[in-house]
C-alpha cells in the first residue's frame, strides 16, 4: 500500500468514524457504544450562587438536545443503532463544576471580554457508560460553556431515542491553541437585521468561535445610531428602519456574551467615510467624486485627516461608541486610503501646506488622537495591516492589533515589526470570493479575489507559516470574513456556514489532530464531521449550504478521489 494511502486509512481509524465534534477537542479518547439520554436527563451545578447566563445555558442546551432530533449520518439515519436500544445505559445527570475556588463565579459575558491573553476558555468533560454522571470541569463558566457546547454535538435521535455512540469518551484540557477565533460581518453596505445577527451568534456559539467582528459602517450607509451625534444615522442610515438604536446594540452585545462571543466593533477611518458626507460634507474630501480615481469602489470620499477640527471629532464619535462596549478592543480600520482623492482635495492640501507636514505625518497626528480617545477607556486599538506596512504610521501603540487581509504573506512582515496579528487573508478568508463583480457594467463578472473559497482551502491555512519560533506568540488566531456588496439575509447563512466552522477548527484545535496526525493532511477525516454540524444547524434552522449530495454525506469517504 503506498505510504500516503497508509497514513490516510491510520488516521481515519485514530478518530471513531463519522465522530460528530467540531472542532475536534485538542484531546479526545472514545468509544463507539450506545449510551441513552434519560426522558428526566437534567444538568446540574456543584457550586453555589451560579450566575444567570450560566443557568440560560443550561437551559439552552437541553433544550437542543431535545429538539435537535438530528439522526445520525449513516444509511438508515441511525436505525442499525435500535438494536442496542434495550440493553443501553442511560444518563441521567450531567454535572457542570468549577475547578477554582472562587467566592462568587464570574458570569460568562464577563469571562468573555477579558483580554485575550488572560482569556480561559479550557474545558474537561467525562461521559461515562456506566450510567453515572457525566461532567463538565473548568476554571471558569466560560470554560463550561465551551464544554456544553462540545456536549450538545454527542447526540441523535432515532425512533423518539436520544442517543450518543460515542461512550465513554473522555476529553481532558481542552482549550483553544489561538485567543482570537472570528467572523467579521459588514452591515454597511447591506442591513441585517438584529435577528439576523443573532442566529449567526448561535452558530458562532455551535462552533465555539468567539468574536464577533462588526464591520458596521462604511462609504454606503451609517446604519448606528450614536446618541451624541444623531444627525450620522438620520443622514446616512437607509432608511428610519435600517438602523441599530442604542438598546439593539445592548441587545446584541448581551446576546453574545450570553454565548461566549466578544464583540468588536469597527468604525472605519480615515477611508471608507464617504456617508459622513451626507451629514457633514465640510468634512469628507472627494464626497461624491468620481469613484473610479478616488475609491476603490462608489461612493467616494474619505475623511480630511489633516484637519484637527476633523480629527477631534472622529475621536469624540468613537469614544462615544466605544464607551458603550465591554469589549477591550476596538477597531478603528485604516485600510485603503486613497492618496489620489487628497493631493487633489484643495483643503487637505491647503493645511498640509500650512503645517508643513506629509500626508502620513497628518495620518500620524490623526491616529494618535482617535487611538487615545480608545486608549483612556481602556480599549486595544485593531486596524487593517495597511497601517503598519503602506503608512508606517509611527503612533501605533505596541499593542495594537494588526488585522491581516491582503495576502497570508503579510502575515510575517507585520510581525517582524513586532506587533500582534489576526490572520483575515483575502486569498483564504474572504467568504464573498467569486461571486462576480458587484460594478454593474462589468462583461467579465469576476471578483478581485476570485477565486470562491471552498472549505477544503480554507481548511488548508497554515496559521504559522512564515513565523518564527520566537514570533508566535504575536499570532492571536484569525477570522473568516464577510464583505456584503453581494449578500444580504437572503443569503447570509448560505454563504457564511457550513464554510466559516473551517476555520473555528483552525484556531481552536490548532495544527495536530487528537490521533497526532496533521490536520492539514485530513480533509477527508474532516469532511464528516463538518457534515454533522451543518445539519445540526439546519435543525436549529440556521439555513447552511450543503456540501454534498446526502448520499455521500450518508457514506463517509465514498464520494473522495
Amino acid at each position: 500500500m503506498p505510504r500516503f494511502i497508509t497514513a490516510i486509512v491510520l488516521a481515519l481509524s485514530a478518530i471513531p468514524c463519522c465522530l460528530s465534534i467540531w472542532p475536534i477537542p485538542r484531546s479526545l479518547d472514545s468509544g463507539n457504544q450506545i449510551l441513552k439520554l434519560s426522558g428526566s436527563f437534567d444538568i446540574s451545578i456543584n457550586f453555589t450562587n451560579p450566575p444567570q447566563d450560566l443557568l440560560d445555558a443550561v437551559t439552552r442546551t437541553k433544550y437542543s438536545i431535545q429538539t435537535d432530533q438530528l439522526g445520525r449520518l449513516t444509511v438508515g439515519r441511525g436505525s442499525s443503532d435500535s438494536t442496542a436500544f434495550g440493553s443501553a445505559k442511560t444518563l441521567r445527570t450531567l454535572m457542570l463544576a468549577l475547578e477554582q475556588s472562587a467566592s462568587t463565579a464570574q458570569p460568562i459575558a464577563t469571562e468573555a471580554v477579558v483580554a485575550l491573553d488572560a482569556r480561559d476558555e479550557g474545558y474537561s468533560l467525562s461521559v461515562p457508560l456506566d450510567g453515572s454522571a457525566g461532567v463538565v470541569s473548568a476554571n471558569t463558566t466560560l470554560g463550561l460553556l465551551r464544554g456544553l457546547s462540545t456536549f450538545e454535538q454527542l447526540w441523535y435521535t432515532y425512533d423518539g431515542t436520544i442517543y450518543t455512540n460515542y461512550a465513554p469518551l473522555t476529553i481532558v484540557n481542552d482549550s483553544p491553541a489561538y485567543a482570537y477565533r472570528g467572523f467579521m460581518l459588514d452591515t454597511a453596505r447591506n442591513f441585517f437585521s438584529v435577528s439576523d445577527i443573532k442566529r449567526t451568534l448561535d452558530a458562532m456559539y455551535l462552533v465555539k468561535i468567539n468574536t464577533f467582528h462588526w464591520h458596521i459602517t462604511d462609504s454606503q450607509s451609517w446604519p448606528i445610531q450614536v446618541v451624541q451625534f444623531p444627525e450620522l444615522a438620520q443622514a446616512g442610515a437607509y432608511s428610519t428602519n435600517q438602523s441599530y438604536t442604542p438598546s439593539d446594540i445592548q441587545d446584541v452585545v448581551t446576546y453574545a456574551g450570553d454565548r461566549g462571543i466578544d464583540v468588536l466593533v469597527e468604525i472605519d477611518t480615515p477611508g471608507h467615510t464617504a456617508i459622513i458626507g451626507a451629514s457633514h460634507p465640510e468634512y469628507v474630501a472627494c464626497y461624491l467624486s468620481d469613484w473610479i480615481t478616488f475609491a476603490s469602489e462608489p461612493p467616494a470620499g474619505q475623511l480630511r485627516l489633516a484637519d484637527a477640527s476633523v480629527t477631534n471629532f472622529t475621536a469624540a464619535v468613537l469614544a462615544a461608541v466605544a464607551e458603550t462596549l465591554p469589549s477591550t478592543m476596538f477597531s478603528t480600520g485604516g485600510d485603503e486610503l486613497n492618496t489620489a482623492c487628497y493631493a487633489a482635495d484643495g483643503p487637505t492640501q491647503m493645511m498640509l501646506n500650512e503645517s508643513g507636514r506629509t500626508l502620513f505625518e497628518a495620518l500620524d497626528i490623526f491616529t494618535s488622537a482617535t487611538h487615545g480617545a480608545l486608549h483612556a477607556l481602556g480599549k486595544t486599538a485593531v486596524v487593517w495591516e495597511e497601517m503598519v506596512l503602506e503608512y508606517n504610521t509611527t503612533t501605533l501603540r505596541n499593542d495594537t492589533i494588526v488585522m491581516v487581509w491582503i495576502s497570508s504573506d503579510d502575515a510575517a512582515a507585520v510581525v517582524q515589526r513586532g506587533y500582534r496579528i489576526v490572520h483575515a487573508p483575502s486569498n483564504y478568508f474572504y467568504l464573498d470570493c467569486g461571486a462576480g463583480d458587484p460594478i454593474g457594467n462589468d462583461p467579465t463578472g469576476n471578483s478581485w479575489c476570485d477565486p470562491f473559497k471552498t472549505w477544503q482551502e480554507s481548511y488548508t491555512f497554515n496559521p504559522l507559516a512564515n513565523i518564527s519560533s520566537a514570533q508566535v506568540s504575536l499570532v492571536l488566531g484569525g477570522e473568516q470574513l464577510l464583505w456584503t456588496e453581494q449578500s444580504g439575509p437572503e443569503n447570509l447563512d448560505s454563504i457564511v456556514w457550513p464554510r466559516a466552522a473551517s476555520s473555528a477548527e483552525i484556531f481552536w484545535t490548532g495544527d495536530t489532530l487528537p490521533d497526532g496526525f496533521d490536520r492539514v493532511g485530513n480533509i477527508s477525516e474532516a469532511l464528516p464531521r463538518l457534515h454533522d454540524v451543518r445539519y445540526r444547524m439546519v435543525q436549529r434552522g440556521i439555513k447552511a449550504i450543503r456540501l454534498q449530495p446526502e448520499w455521500c454525506a450518508l457514506r463517509p469517504q465514498m464520494c473522495d478521489e
